[in-house]
């Protein structure tokens, strides 16, 4: 009997652990598909600029933003387009209030703390600290959200519902700056 009942051990042992080597050996294998550079994703697909705006505060521009996407439309359909939201800054921002600020948006949004608060560790390891002239830039492929800090790959949360909250900030209808959302749309020209 205790023979029978070490051998079941055994193999359900294996057997998880094989079967977690799996999962991670797809999600190492998932990740160095992913372009290293953002250029390289720019120079073997078609992007087409949406729109551009620049965030000011009184008479501080904070950054300036751009929507590209594949399809030249937004929204995009996730198995077949990809959308990149460049963010260049034009002032310093640490990691922390950048995670601070993006959780204010989604509360404004009304977006619920469970939908977001998983995220929270993944963007406190991907985002760095942000001086002025740096950029970050989401890539949304396939569903997965990829950022490059300066066009370097810095991180991916695999979640397709990231992209979408993420975007939601600017994209919305319940966005906190609504001519923003229309200039990244391509509704307003941009001076």
């Amino acid at each position: 009997m205790f023979r029978v009942s070490a051998y079941l051990f055994y193999f359900c042992f294996i057997t998880l652990y094989l079967s977690q080597n799996m999962v991670f050996a797809k999600n190492i294998t998932a990740e160095m598909s992913l372009p290293k550079n953002l250029n390289t994703m720019l120079n073997t697909r078609n992007f087409l600029s949406i729109g551009e705006t620049t965030f000011s505060i009184l008479f501080w521009d904070l950054y300036k933003s751009q929507l590209l996407t594949t399809s030249g439309k937004y929204p995009i359909e996730i198995k077949k387009d990809d959308l990149i939201m460049d963010i260049r800054y034009l002032a310093d921002i640490s990691s922390d209030d950048l995670i601070e600020r993006t959780i204010e948006q989604w509360q404004h949004l009304g977006i619920a703390p469970e939908n977001y608060q998983g995220f929270l560790p993944d963007l406190k390891a991907i985002w760095p600290n942000i001086t002025d002239g740096d950029s970050l830039s989401l890539l949304l492929h396939q569903g997965r959200s990829v950022f490059y800090y300066n066009q370097q790959y810095v991180g991916v949360i695999n979640d397709p519902k990231f992209g979408q909250i993420f975007l939601a900030i600017w994209l919305s209808e319940k966005t906190s700056e609504p001519s923003l959302r229309l200039e990244l749309l391509g509704s307003i020209t941009n001076e």
